[in-house]
């Protein structure tokens, strides 16, 4: 497994950066690091993966002037290499999962996390499609006095429905799994979104089944409680789980 020295001290463009971490991450190389004394993050993508680097260099490129998410400053498309502004603040994911973090703070990060998708499907709308974000996870947001996205590498034209089935999926399938509070909170999250944009999604069930199955190959550990939600949600539906 590569790791953000091997960048650092291969590349003369590299040789000043101080690397501060290094995030864990399933595909590629991302770390924060301090490049000519700024506070930066670059995002090493391994070989094969060039039309995903540019399709995250496109969303950052286009939405950053309107959306909550990184600026981007360079690619390095001899290397491989985004480079970004870093966004300090907390995980989104281990906010909601915190038994500190109260019910009430739980709800209003939800609603500002739907509000979040909603900006960023209606910003790369087309008449003829949508956007979508994809790999919908709590842990590719931050939270600092507002919600922010991060990682964009598997973001395609799709449906709406995609994006928040697979964040529902996150937040039942993150510990504590599938307990009362993260069905109440998905319930929030999509009532909210169709608040904003009405009758833009029928229904989340199917996709929120599929998106639990999907997460098997991650965590095969998990797969029979993945197995069963997923097949609850499709027979009784999110609503009455």
């Amino acid at each position: 497994m590569r790791n953000i020295e091997e960048l650092v001290k291969s590349n003369k463009k590299y040789k000043d950066a101080v690397i501060q971490q290094q995030f864990k991450s399933k595909k590629n190389i991302v770390a924060y690091v301090t490049l000519d004394n700024k506070p930066r993050v670059l995002k090493w993508f391994v070989p094969g993966l060039k039309r995903q680097m540019n399709a995250e260099y496109s969303v950052l490129k286009k939405g950053s002037s309107k959306l909550n998410i990184p600026i981007i400053h360079e690619i390095d498309e001899k290397n491989n290499v985004l480079i970004m502004n870093y966004i300090i603040g907390e995980n989104l994911c281990d906010i909601i999962n915190n038994q500190e973090t109260s019910n009430n703070e739980k709800q209003r990060l939800i609603i500002l996390l739907a509000q979040w998708f909603f900006d960023f499907h209606n910003h790369f709308k087309t008449k003829e499609e949508f956007l979508i974000r994809g790999d919908s996870t709590l842990r590719n947001f931050i939270f600092t006095d507002r919600i922010w996205g991060l990682d964009f590498e598997e973001s395609r034209s799709g449906k709406p429905v995609e994006d928040i089935a697979g964040m529902c999926a996150s937040i039942l399938s993150t510990e504590p799994m599938f307990n009362s509070e993260k069905f109440q909170l998905c319930k929030i999250f999509i009532e909210k979104y169709l608040n904003l944009a009405p009758g833009r999604i029928i229904s989340v069930d199917n996709e929120l089944s599929y998106a639990l199955l999907e997460k098997i190959q991650w965590r095969p550990k998990d797969e029979e409680i993945l197995r069963r939600y997923s097949k609850l949600i499709r027979k009784k539906s999110l609503k009455k789980v």
